[in-house]
């Protein structure tokens, strides 16, 4: 009788262990882990009464077409999950987000458009993924950043045209990654691309079949073909322009600020503009050639020139004005903060605080790569002169501003 109590208890214990639904077969491994073998079954979704202890589950080859958030739900100690050769094309948000143990996850071959990357922030121990042979068009820039044990990624055989820079960062582990038979337009936004595979450890397996379909010109030829002087990243210059020398301004002067930009692909132009009370941002002219304002800030007029200018300039209008040259090989930016002040004697005042400046009308420099690393952009100051009667009159009013001397401190013209 107490074998016969001792068997009945091991198989009580050992029973909901071994859980396992009737088309698959499931076993102990070697190393004890417990394998659920559901590949070939003609399965139209995932089978539920899967143990809880279930570390290796195969489901490949089957028909799935979709996978649900309580899909694996019965599995959160899986560390090897086989889904390829099925015909999924809907993957929930959550249907792996629970998975903390994962190491191994294959989606190739099936028909996924739309994948919850989200869920693979929790994939913190997560080696390899497969999701090559689906129909994948893009995926965000962040979408592996969590992987820090990733080693083999395969995208291959989708059908995506371009990659965001930086795809492929901090990803330390990373030893192989397969990214051919897509459809890549080889402009400028994949040079990236090119300069990475030149320099990193990663194996980049067929790395000749990474091939161009778009421009007409780069068909056929290899990503890593594009051509360096085709792609330059954007320079920009910042030049504060002035003519209103010996000029009366009723209603306050106008600021004119001029950006210049290079690059290949010609880079736009964009600006921001912070002051104490709002913050300010344009891309791209706001005034068409018969002079119309096209948007709502009027107050800020931009022209397809690259010029800016802001009538009636006054101390609300005082802070940091950055222009922007972007193409698709990156952003650059330079500020200037501006500044107005009165005074009697602008020349002496100014003179005074900085012995080297002097009166300019307009001035440029050329700073390369050096940006400011205060952020806040070089200091510009406008000094305007206060005629003495002016002083005089009730209740301080300046109805009327003489322009005899514009002076600019502390870096006139910026650029980078």
């Amino acid at each position: 009788m107490r074998p016969l109590l001792c068997c009945l208890g091991l198989a009580v214990l050992l029973g909901p262990c071994l859980a396992c639904p009737s088309p698959c077969s499931c076993s102990t491994k070697k190393n004890g882990r417990l394998l659920a073998e559901c590949a070939y079954k003609d399965l139209q979704e995932v089978p539920e009464g899967l143990s809880s202890n279930v570390t290796i589950l195969t489901l490949s080859a089957n028909r799935i077409g979709w996978l649900g958030q309580a899909s694996f739900a019965e599995v959160p100690e899986v560390q090897s999950l086989w889904l390829g050769y099925n015909q999924i094309g809907v993957v929930e948000p959550g249907a792996f987000a629970l998975l903390l143990h994962l190491k191994n996850l294959d989606l190739s071959h099936n028909k996924i458009v739309d994948f919850p990357w989200q869920d693979l922030l929790n994939l913190s121990g997560l080696q390899i993924l497969k999701m090559n042979n689906n129909r994948l068009a893009g995926l965000p820039r962040d979408a592996f950043h969590s992987l820090k044990d990733l080693r083999s990624l395969w995208l291959n055989d989708n059908e995506l045209t371009t990659l965001a820079e930086g795809t492929f960062d901090n990803l330390p582990s990373l030893s192989q990654l397969q990214i051919f038979n897509n459809p890549f337009n080889c402009s400028c936004k994949v040079f990236w691309l090119k300069k990475w595979t030149e320099n990193t450890s990663v194996s980049v397996t067929k790395g000749g079949s990474t091939l161009c379909v778009a421009p007409s010109r780069m068909k056929g030829r290899a990503v890593t073909d594009i051509p360096d002087h085709h792609c330059v990243a954007p320079s920009v210059q910042l030049t504060y322009l002035s003519n209103l020398d010996n000029t009366v301004m009723y209603n306050g002067l106008t600021l004119t600020l001029h950006c210049s930009v290079a690059g290949s692909p010609p880079p736009e132009i964009r600006w921001k503009i912070q002051t104490s009370s709002r913050r300010v941002e344009i891309n791209g002219p706001n005034v068409a050639r018969d002079g119309n304002v096209k948007q709502s800030q009027e107050h800020f007029l931009v022209f397809k020139n690259g010029t800016m200018a802001i009538p009636n300039f006054s101390k609300q209008d005082e802070g940091i004005y950055t222009c922007l040259a972007v193409n698709d090989v990156g952003t650059r930016d330079v500020s200037v903060n501006v500044a107005l002040a009165g005074s009697e004697n602008p020349a002496e005042d100014l003179l005074r605080d900085d012995p080297h400046a002097g009166h300019l009308g307009g001035r440029s420099c050329y700073k390369g790569d050096e940006l400011d690393p205060s952020g806040t952009g070089e200091k510009l100051v406008i000094v305007y002169h206060m005629p003495r009667q002016s002083k005089s009159r009730a209740g301080g009013a300046v109805p009327q501003v003489q322009l005899g001397t514009l002076l600019l401190a502390l870096g006139i013209a910026l650029c980078c």
